[in-house]
């Protein structure tokens, strides 16, 4: 499944070390994109295994990068 240019924007920002924890409101403001768009591409991520969920769940879900 090829990447999308914001989900490759995505995992650049995350490689290049983004500070804090990446949420999707704050992939929102990033990638000027809809809350609902977000979701779906950091869902996309977790499919690949590229993203996990971290352990806060609800409000407080975030992602992270898989390390192989």
């Amino acid at each position: 499944m090829p990447l999308n240019a914001r989900q490759t924007k995505l995992l650049n920002r995350l490689l290049d070390g983004f500070a804090g924890n990446l949420t999707t409101t704050k992939w929102v403001a990033i990638a000027k994109c809809s809350a609902d768009t977000a979701l779906r591409e950091f869902s996309d991520l977790v499919l690949l295994r590229v993203l996990r969920k971290c352990d806060a769940g609800g409000r407080s879900t975030s992602y992270e990068l898989v390390e192989r």
